[in-house]
Protein backbone atom coordinates (compact mmCIF):
# COMPACT_ATOMS: atom_id res chain seq x y z
CA UNK A 1 0.00 0.00 0.00
CA UNK A 2 1.63 3.33 -1.15
CA UNK A 3 1.99 6.08 1.89
CA UNK A 4 0.23 9.53 1.01
CA UNK A 5 0.14 12.37 3.39
CA UNK A 6 -2.11 14.38 0.75
CA UNK A 7 -2.81 11.81 -1.92
CA UNK A 8 -4.94 14.64 -4.20
CA UNK A 9 -2.56 17.14 -4.31
CA UNK A 10 0.18 13.85 -4.91
CA UNK A 11 -1.41 12.55 -7.08
CA UNK A 12 -3.10 15.35 -9.13
CA UNK A 13 -3.60 14.98 -13.18
CA UNK A 14 -0.69 15.97 -14.80
CA UNK A 15 -2.64 18.40 -16.88
CA UNK A 16 -4.28 19.66 -13.64
CA UNK A 17 -1.07 20.47 -11.80
CA UNK A 18 0.40 22.24 -15.21
CA UNK A 19 -2.77 24.83 -15.20
CA UNK A 20 -1.98 25.10 -11.50
CA UNK A 21 1.55 26.18 -11.76
CA UNK A 22 0.67 28.17 -14.25
CA UNK A 23 -2.22 30.28 -12.40
CA UNK A 24 0.45 30.28 -9.58
CA UNK A 25 3.34 31.75 -11.42
CA UNK A 26 1.35 34.98 -13.40
CA UNK A 27 0.41 35.73 -9.24
CA UNK A 28 4.31 34.73 -8.39
CA UNK A 29 5.46 37.75 -10.64
CA UNK A 30 2.85 39.86 -9.88
CA UNK A 31 4.02 39.50 -6.35
CA UNK A 32 7.45 39.96 -6.86
CA UNK A 33 6.80 42.32 -9.17
CA UNK A 34 5.19 44.70 -6.46
CA UNK A 35 7.11 43.81 -3.39
CA UNK A 36 10.52 43.24 -4.19
CA UNK A 37 12.41 46.06 -5.38
CA UNK A 38 15.28 43.63 -7.10
CA UNK A 39 12.66 42.04 -9.14
CA UNK A 40 10.58 44.78 -10.11
CA UNK A 41 14.14 46.58 -11.08
CA UNK A 42 15.06 43.16 -12.71
CA UNK A 43 11.90 42.77 -14.71
CA UNK A 44 12.12 46.47 -16.34
CA UNK A 45 15.42 45.50 -16.84
CA UNK A 46 14.76 42.78 -19.50
CA UNK A 47 11.41 44.51 -20.50
CA UNK A 48 8.90 42.43 -19.48
CA UNK A 49 5.31 43.31 -16.92
CA UNK A 50 3.70 40.93 -14.74
CA UNK A 51 0.78 40.56 -17.49
CA UNK A 52 3.39 39.26 -20.07
CA UNK A 53 2.94 35.85 -18.00
CA UNK A 54 0.18 33.53 -19.06
CA UNK A 55 1.27 30.34 -17.94
CA UNK A 56 3.79 27.80 -16.73
CA UNK A 57 4.98 28.15 -20.67
CA UNK A 58 5.99 31.90 -20.21
CA UNK A 59 8.72 31.05 -17.41
CA UNK A 60 11.45 31.72 -19.66
CA UNK A 61 10.66 34.94 -19.81
CA UNK A 62 11.41 35.68 -16.49
CA UNK A 63 14.70 36.77 -15.09
CA UNK A 64 17.57 34.08 -13.29
CA UNK A 65 18.33 34.27 -9.41
CA UNK A 66 21.53 33.26 -8.18
CA UNK A 67 23.15 32.91 -4.84
CA UNK A 68 25.00 36.11 -5.34
CA UNK A 69 21.96 37.89 -5.43
CA UNK A 70 21.02 37.01 -1.88
CA UNK A 71 24.65 37.73 -0.59
CA UNK A 72 24.37 40.99 -2.35
CA UNK A 73 21.15 42.09 -0.90
CA UNK A 74 22.57 40.97 3.12
CA UNK A 75 20.83 40.33 5.46
CA UNK A 76 16.85 41.17 4.35
CA UNK A 77 17.48 42.91 1.00
CA UNK A 78 15.16 40.38 -1.05
CA UNK A 79 12.05 39.79 1.48
CA UNK A 80 8.74 40.69 0.27
CA UNK A 81 7.55 41.69 3.45
CA UNK A 82 7.89 43.75 6.29
CA UNK A 83 10.41 41.89 9.56
CA UNK A 84 7.37 42.12 11.77
CA UNK A 85 5.87 39.39 9.31
CA UNK A 86 8.86 37.35 9.74
CA UNK A 87 8.78 34.15 12.11
CA UNK A 88 11.83 32.47 10.99
CA UNK A 89 15.19 33.12 10.11
CA UNK A 90 17.54 30.58 8.44
CA UNK A 91 20.90 30.74 7.26
CA UNK A 92 23.78 28.55 5.33
CA UNK A 93 26.60 28.01 6.67
CA UNK A 94 28.27 31.02 5.07
CA UNK A 95 31.59 29.13 3.80
CA UNK A 96 32.22 31.38 1.21
CA UNK A 97 31.87 34.54 2.99
CA UNK A 98 28.89 36.08 4.75
CA UNK A 99 25.80 33.38 5.05
CA UNK A 100 22.78 32.96 3.06
CA UNK A 101 19.82 34.43 5.37
CA UNK A 102 16.52 32.96 3.98
CA UNK A 103 13.27 34.05 5.83
CA UNK A 104 9.91 32.76 6.72
CA UNK A 105 6.34 34.03 7.39
CA UNK A 106 3.81 32.35 9.28
CA UNK A 107 2.68 30.89 5.95
CA UNK A 108 5.86 29.96 4.62
CA UNK A 109 6.95 27.29 7.71
CA UNK A 110 3.09 25.89 7.72
CA UNK A 111 3.61 25.21 4.08
CA UNK A 112 6.83 23.93 4.51
CA UNK A 113 5.07 21.45 7.18
CA UNK A 114 3.15 20.48 4.71
CA UNK A 115 5.86 19.64 2.25
CA UNK A 116 7.84 17.77 5.43
CA UNK A 117 4.76 15.50 6.08
CA UNK A 118 4.92 14.43 2.30
CA UNK A 119 8.51 13.87 2.27
CA UNK A 120 8.88 12.42 5.40
CA UNK A 121 5.74 9.69 4.43
CA UNK A 122 6.95 9.04 0.93
CA UNK A 123 9.48 6.80 1.78
CA UNK A 124 7.21 4.85 4.08
CA UNK A 125 7.44 6.17 7.28
CA UNK A 126 4.17 6.24 9.50
CA UNK A 127 2.63 7.49 12.43
CA UNK A 128 4.04 4.75 14.58
CA UNK A 129 7.26 5.25 13.75
CA UNK A 130 10.03 6.88 16.34
CA UNK A 131 12.17 8.96 14.19
CA UNK A 132 15.86 9.96 15.46
CA UNK A 133 16.62 12.90 13.79
CA UNK A 134 20.31 13.88 13.71
CA UNK A 135 20.65 16.70 11.20
CA UNK A 136 21.69 19.90 13.46
CA UNK A 137 19.57 21.87 14.81
CA UNK A 138 19.69 25.88 14.66
CA UNK A 139 20.43 28.08 11.71
CA UNK A 140 21.04 24.75 9.45
CA UNK A 141 17.16 24.56 8.10
CA UNK A 142 17.71 20.02 8.28
CA UNK A 143 16.78 19.50 11.84
CA UNK A 144 13.59 21.77 12.56
CA UNK A 145 12.30 20.94 8.72
CA UNK A 146 12.29 17.20 9.50
CA UNK A 147 11.29 17.68 13.18
CA UNK A 148 8.17 20.17 11.92
CA UNK A 149 7.15 17.44 9.20
CA UNK A 150 7.83 14.15 11.16
CA UNK A 151 5.48 15.67 14.11
CA UNK A 152 2.73 16.27 11.62
CA UNK A 153 2.49 12.98 10.46
CA UNK A 154 2.08 12.26 13.84
CA UNK A 155 5.54 9.96 14.44
CA UNK A 156 7.66 10.09 17.11
CA UNK A 157 10.41 12.87 16.97
CA UNK A 158 14.00 12.72 18.88
CA UNK A 159 15.52 15.80 18.16
CA UNK A 160 18.86 14.25 18.76
CA UNK A 161 20.52 16.66 16.13
CA UNK A 162 24.37 15.69 15.18
CA UNK A 163 27.27 14.24 16.69
CA UNK A 164 28.25 12.44 19.79
CA UNK A 165 28.00 9.18 18.00
CA UNK A 166 28.46 6.90 20.77
CA UNK A 167 25.06 8.77 22.30
CA UNK A 168 23.24 7.82 19.34
CA UNK A 169 23.57 4.25 19.16
CA UNK A 170 22.62 4.44 22.98
CA UNK A 171 19.29 6.63 22.23
CA UNK A 172 18.60 4.06 19.19
CA UNK A 173 19.17 0.98 20.98
CA UNK A 174 16.78 2.22 24.38
CA UNK A 175 14.25 4.38 22.36
CA UNK A 176 13.77 1.53 19.84
CA UNK A 177 14.50 4.11 16.51
CA UNK A 178 13.25 2.60 13.65
CA UNK A 179 14.35 5.92 10.93
CA UNK A 180 17.12 7.87 10.98
CA UNK A 181 17.79 11.01 9.30
CA UNK A 182 21.47 12.25 8.73
CA UNK A 183 23.61 13.27 5.98
CA UNK A 184 24.45 9.82 4.63
CA UNK A 185 28.43 10.27 5.42
CA UNK A 186 27.38 10.67 8.93
CA UNK A 187 25.07 7.77 8.75
CA UNK A 188 27.94 5.63 7.22
CA UNK A 189 29.97 6.52 10.03
CA UNK A 190 27.44 5.57 12.66
CA UNK A 191 27.61 2.19 11.14
CA UNK A 192 31.30 1.74 11.08
CA UNK A 193 31.33 3.09 15.12
CA UNK A 194 28.89 0.23 15.85
CA UNK A 195 31.46 -2.15 14.29
CA UNK A 196 34.09 -0.94 16.10
CA UNK A 197 32.15 -1.40 19.01
CA UNK A 198 30.91 -4.39 18.59
CA UNK A 199 26.81 -2.73 18.32
CA UNK A 200 24.88 -6.10 16.71
CA UNK A 201 22.75 -3.50 13.90
CA UNK A 202 20.79 -6.64 13.30
CA UNK A 203 18.87 -6.30 16.74
CA UNK A 204 18.48 -2.75 16.11
CA UNK A 205 14.87 -1.47 15.60
CA UNK A 206 16.06 0.78 12.26
CA UNK A 207 14.99 -0.41 9.53
CA UNK A 208 14.86 3.41 7.02
CA UNK A 209 17.09 6.30 6.61
CA UNK A 210 16.34 9.35 5.17
CA UNK A 211 19.51 11.05 4.20
CA UNK A 212 20.62 13.98 2.29
CA UNK A 213 22.48 17.42 2.03
CA UNK A 214 25.42 16.22 0.78
CA UNK A 215 25.18 14.55 -3.24
CA UNK A 216 26.15 10.36 -2.88
CA UNK A 217 26.18 7.27 -5.22
CA UNK A 218 24.09 4.66 -5.37
CA UNK A 219 27.15 2.52 -4.51
CA UNK A 220 27.54 4.40 -1.12
CA UNK A 221 23.87 3.66 -0.79
CA UNK A 222 24.11 -0.03 -0.95
CA UNK A 223 27.05 0.26 1.15
CA UNK A 224 24.87 1.79 4.40
CA UNK A 225 22.34 -0.24 3.45
CA UNK A 226 24.47 -3.39 4.09
CA UNK A 227 26.39 -2.18 7.22
CA UNK A 228 23.21 -0.88 8.74
CA UNK A 229 20.89 -3.78 7.41
CA UNK A 230 17.83 -0.64 6.44
CA UNK A 231 16.34 1.06 3.36
CA UNK A 232 18.15 3.97 2.40
CA UNK A 233 16.55 7.35 0.61
CA UNK A 234 17.75 10.24 -0.73
CA UNK A 235 16.36 13.29 0.39
CA UNK A 236 17.15 17.05 -1.65
CA UNK A 237 16.06 20.39 -0.36
CA UNK A 238 18.03 23.84 -0.52
CA UNK A 239 17.64 26.46 2.44
CA UNK A 240 17.23 29.30 0.00
CA UNK A 241 13.90 27.05 -1.24
CA UNK A 242 12.54 26.00 2.36
CA UNK A 243 14.91 23.58 3.25
CA UNK A 244 14.63 19.78 2.66
CA UNK A 245 11.50 18.57 1.68
CA UNK A 246 11.82 19.85 -2.26
CA UNK A 247 11.80 16.41 -3.01
CA UNK A 248 12.32 13.03 -1.69
CA UNK A 249 12.16 9.19 -3.23
CA UNK A 250 9.01 7.35 -2.47
CA UNK A 251 9.01 3.50 -1.80
CA UNK A 252 10.16 2.81 -5.01
CA UNK A 253 14.02 4.78 -5.21
CA UNK A 254 13.39 5.53 -9.04
CA UNK A 255 14.06 9.41 -8.57
CA UNK A 256 12.97 12.30 -6.22
CA UNK A 257 9.70 13.53 -6.48
CA UNK A 258 9.90 17.43 -6.65
CA UNK A 259 6.38 19.10 -5.23
CA UNK A 260 5.58 20.67 -8.12
CA UNK A 261 2.11 22.78 -6.60
CA UNK A 262 5.03 24.22 -4.75
CA UNK A 263 7.66 24.49 -7.17
CA UNK A 264 8.54 24.96 -11.00
CA UNK A 265 12.13 22.90 -11.75
CA UNK A 266 13.87 23.53 -15.08
CA UNK A 267 16.88 21.65 -16.33
CA UNK A 268 19.16 24.60 -17.87
CA UNK A 269 22.48 23.96 -20.04
CA UNK A 270 25.41 24.55 -17.98
CA UNK A 271 27.13 27.10 -19.95
CA UNK A 272 24.27 28.81 -22.02
CA UNK A 273 21.61 28.48 -19.22
CA UNK A 274 18.91 28.07 -21.65
CA UNK A 275 16.35 25.12 -21.01
CA UNK A 276 17.94 21.58 -22.06
CA UNK A 277 15.37 19.09 -24.14
CA UNK A 278 13.38 16.45 -21.42
CA UNK A 279 15.51 13.41 -20.31
CA UNK A 280 18.97 16.16 -20.48
CA UNK A 281 21.66 16.71 -18.16
CA UNK A 282 21.37 20.53 -16.57
CA UNK A 283 21.35 22.43 -13.78
CA UNK A 284 18.37 22.91 -11.71
CA UNK A 285 16.53 25.75 -11.41
CA UNK A 286 13.46 26.64 -9.04
CA UNK A 287 10.93 29.05 -8.94
CA UNK A 288 9.18 28.85 -5.76
CA UNK A 289 5.20 29.54 -6.20
CA UNK A 290 3.89 30.17 -2.59
CA UNK A 291 6.38 31.34 -0.64
CA UNK A 292 6.04 34.73 0.76
CA UNK A 293 8.72 35.88 3.02
CA UNK A 294 11.34 35.54 0.49
CA UNK A 295 9.97 34.25 -3.02
CA UNK A 296 12.46 33.18 -5.70
CA UNK A 297 12.12 33.38 -9.44
CA UNK A 298 14.18 30.72 -11.42
CA UNK A 299 16.63 30.51 -8.78
CA UNK A 300 19.79 28.87 -10.08
CA UNK A 301 21.53 25.93 -7.52
CA UNK A 302 24.72 24.62 -9.55
CA UNK A 303 23.20 20.93 -8.70
CA UNK A 304 22.64 18.87 -11.63
CA UNK A 305 20.47 16.53 -12.43
CA UNK A 306 18.30 15.08 -14.98
CA UNK A 307 14.12 15.10 -15.02
CA UNK A 308 12.00 12.34 -15.62
CA UNK A 309 8.08 13.53 -16.05
CA UNK A 310 6.84 10.03 -16.34
CA UNK A 311 4.50 9.39 -13.71
CA UNK A 312 5.98 6.98 -11.25
CA UNK A 313 4.41 3.33 -10.21
CA UNK A 314 3.78 4.89 -6.93
CA UNK A 315 0.67 6.68 -8.41
CA UNK A 316 2.22 10.12 -7.67
CA UNK A 317 2.20 12.35 -10.63
CA UNK A 318 4.84 15.02 -9.83
CA UNK A 319 8.31 15.08 -11.58
CA UNK A 320 10.65 12.94 -10.22
CA UNK A 321 14.75 14.38 -10.17
CA UNK A 322 17.93 11.42 -10.53
CA UNK A 323 20.22 11.55 -7.72
CA UNK A 324 23.04 15.28 -7.94
CA UNK A 325 25.16 13.47 -10.43
CA UNK A 326 27.55 17.44 -8.67
CA UNK A 327 27.73 20.57 -8.59
CA UNK A 328 28.19 23.00 -11.38
CA UNK A 329 30.57 25.27 -9.16
CA UNK A 330 32.45 22.02 -7.61
CA UNK A 331 33.50 20.61 -10.90
CA UNK A 332 37.22 20.29 -10.79
CA UNK A 333 39.22 21.03 -14.10
CA UNK A 334 42.42 19.16 -13.81
CA UNK A 335 44.68 19.39 -16.99
CA UNK A 336 41.58 20.64 -18.89
CA UNK A 337 39.20 17.52 -17.65
CA UNK A 338 36.22 18.16 -16.15
CA UNK A 339 36.24 16.29 -13.28
CA UNK A 340 33.06 15.49 -9.99
CA UNK A 341 34.01 14.15 -6.66
CA UNK A 342 30.38 12.49 -7.58
CA UNK A 343 32.07 10.46 -10.68
CA UNK A 344 35.15 8.95 -8.23
CA UNK A 345 33.08 8.37 -5.40
CA UNK A 346 30.87 6.11 -7.60
CA UNK A 347 33.80 4.63 -8.81
CA UNK A 348 35.51 3.79 -5.50
CA UNK A 349 32.31 2.29 -3.90
CA UNK A 350 32.14 -0.58 -6.71
CA UNK A 351 35.89 -1.53 -5.44
CA UNK A 352 35.58 -4.18 -2.85
CA UNK A 353 37.78 -3.45 0.34
CA UNK A 354 37.15 0.09 -0.24
CA UNK A 355 36.26 1.09 3.37
CA UNK A 356 34.02 4.49 1.70
CA UNK A 357 36.01 7.35 3.02
CA UNK A 358 38.23 9.15 0.60
CA UNK A 359 39.73 12.69 -0.09
CA UNK A 360 40.90 14.59 -3.34
CA UNK A 361 43.91 16.56 -3.20
CA UNK A 362 45.02 18.61 -6.46
CA UNK A 363 48.02 20.17 -6.14
CA UNK A 364 50.00 22.29 -9.28
CA UNK A 365 53.92 22.20 -9.48
CA UNK A 366 54.37 22.58 -13.29
CA UNK A 367 50.67 20.62 -14.06
CA UNK A 368 47.72 19.88 -12.53
CA UNK A 369 48.75 16.87 -10.17
CA UNK A 370 45.26 14.52 -8.78
CA UNK A 371 46.16 12.27 -5.60
CA UNK A 372 43.34 10.59 -3.89
CA UNK A 373 43.54 8.79 -0.46
CA UNK A 374 41.59 5.48 -0.18
CA UNK A 375 40.99 4.07 3.50
CA UNK A 376 40.62 0.49 3.12
CA UNK A 377 38.95 -1.99 5.20
CA UNK A 378 41.10 -4.00 7.88
CA UNK A 379 40.85 -7.08 5.89
CA UNK A 380 42.17 -5.29 2.69
CA UNK A 381 44.85 -3.68 4.59
CA UNK A 382 46.30 -6.69 6.24
CA UNK A 383 47.06 -8.33 2.87
CA UNK A 384 50.47 -8.31 1.62
CA UNK A 385 52.86 -5.28 0.08
CA UNK A 386 52.50 -7.18 -3.28
CA UNK A 387 48.44 -7.67 -3.62
CA UNK A 388 48.16 -3.77 -1.75
CA UNK A 389 50.09 -2.79 -5.29
CA UNK A 390 47.85 -4.61 -7.58
CA UNK A 391 44.88 -3.29 -5.86
CA UNK A 392 46.45 0.18 -6.03
CA UNK A 393 46.95 -0.29 -9.50
CA UNK A 394 43.37 -1.31 -10.26
CA UNK A 395 41.94 1.37 -8.49
CA UNK A 396 44.35 3.86 -10.70
CA UNK A 397 42.84 2.32 -13.97
CA UNK A 398 39.20 2.03 -13.01
CA UNK A 399 39.72 6.00 -12.28
CA UNK A 400 41.42 6.77 -15.48
CA UNK A 401 38.76 4.72 -17.67
CA UNK A 402 35.87 6.69 -16.08
CA UNK A 403 37.88 10.48 -15.76
CA UNK A 404 40.26 10.17 -18.26
CA UNK A 405 42.75 11.90 -16.40
CA UNK A 406 45.68 10.32 -14.39
CA UNK A 407 45.00 9.89 -10.24
CA UNK A 408 47.78 8.86 -7.96
CA UNK A 409 46.23 6.39 -5.10
CA UNK A 410 47.30 6.45 -1.89
CA UNK A 411 46.25 3.78 -0.22
CA UNK A 412 45.46 4.27 3.76
CA UNK A 413 44.89 2.34 6.52
CA UNK A 414 41.63 2.15 8.49
CA UNK A 415 40.41 4.99 10.64
CA UNK A 416 43.06 7.47 9.18
CA UNK A 417 40.71 9.75 6.87
CA UNK A 418 38.50 12.32 9.24
CA UNK A 419 35.30 11.40 10.23
CA UNK A 420 32.17 14.13 9.90
CA UNK A 421 28.74 14.39 11.82
CA UNK A 422 27.46 16.63 8.91
CA UNK A 423 28.50 17.23 5.34
CA UNK A 424 31.53 15.64 4.15
CA UNK A 425 34.96 17.59 2.70
CA UNK A 426 36.27 15.49 0.14
CA UNK A 427 38.33 17.97 -1.73
CA UNK A 428 41.19 19.64 -0.81
CA UNK A 429 42.37 21.69 -3.79
CA UNK A 430 45.91 23.52 -2.90
CA UNK A 431 46.51 25.14 -6.73
CA UNK A 432 45.83 28.47 -6.02
CA UNK A 433 48.67 28.49 -3.01
CA UNK A 434 51.00 27.60 -5.32
CA UNK A 435 49.98 30.25 -8.17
Amino acid sequence: MVNYWNKEAETLPRDELDALQGKKLQKLAKYCYENVEFYKKKFKEIGIIPDDIKGKEDITKLPLTYKDDLRDHYPFGLNAVPMDQIIRIHASSGTTGKPTVVTYTKKDIDDWTELMARTVMAPGVTHKDVIQNAYGYGLFTGGLGFHYGAEKIGASVIPISGGNTERQLMIMQDFGSTIMTCTPSYALYIAEYAKQNNIDVSKLALKKGIFGAEPWSDNLRKTIEDELEIDAYDIYGLSEIYGPGVSVECEEKNGMHIWEDFFIVETLDQETLEPVPPGEEGILAFTTLEKTGLPLIRYITNDISILNRETCTCGRTHVRMKKVTGRADDMLIVRGINVFPSQIESALMQIPGVAGYYQIIINRDIIDSLEVKVELTEETFSDEMKVLEQFKNTIEEKLYNILQVRADVDLVPPGTLPRTEGKAKHVIDKRSKNI
